[in-house]
């Protein structure tokens, strides 16, 4: 019964950080114009992307950093400034760096992370790590995965029951949203890492 309370509290805290539903507009958005087939595809690609993330950080924990010379501050910084970037693209409809066509192919990639798995979703495996040992963190991930799938699969005919207009306006609040999060992201890793 513990380790059962222990994977839906897992599992809830791990979907919560990786937020799916906030996916969906900038996700159907920068798909748009794809077919189904290719669009299920980038679906994949992120969760995939997102997962592998995780599980790499389940495994290794803080070694991957110590290798790599690297401290969670310096890898919230980096990804607030990719998640800043996301969310001006996304609240103004511009395009940054790279043609239209490119970014739409590399959607799943940039919905796998920073989007889904940022620092937040990787903090929160290491520390569950600590706290449940391996398999729990392992089974929450995967049905969190899994969740995440479902919606990001589903997500052209969850962006037409909302409607296009709906969808569109949700794209650019979120990437506000996306924006400002990215900022608390940056301003918390510079001032861990002065703090250091």
């Amino acid at each position: 019964m513990d380790d059962i309370s222990g994977i839906l509290y897992a599992f809830a805290t791990l979907f919560i950080i990786l937020d799916p539903l906030l996916s969906v507009p900038i996700f159907a958005g920068m798909t748009r114009g794809q077919s189904p087939a290719e669009i299920h595809k980038q679906a994949f690609i992120a969760v995939a992307v997102a997962g592998s993330l995780m599980y790499l950080f389940l495994v290794f924990n803080q070694v991957i950093f110590d290798i790599l010379g690297l401290s969670i501050p310096s890898f919230q910084i980096a990804g607030g400034v990719l998640l800043f970037l996301l969310g001006i693209q996304e609240a103004l409809g511009i395009e940054l760096g790279h043609s239209k066509g490119h970014a739409k192919s590399a959607a799943g990639v940039v919905i796998g992370t920073p989007l889904l798995c940022g620092p937040g979703a990787i903090t929160t495996v290491m520390l569950l790590s600590k706290d449940y040992g391996f398999l729990i963190p392992f089974i929450a991930i995967t049905l969190a995965l899994i969740a995440t799938w479902v919606i990001l699969y589903y997500s052209e005919l969850i962006q037409r029951i909302l409607g296009e207009v709906v969808t569109d306006i949700m794209g650019k609040v979120l990437g506000m949203f996306l924006a400002a999060i990215a900022v608390n992201l940056i301003t918390s890793g510079i001032l861990t890492l002065a703090g250091m």
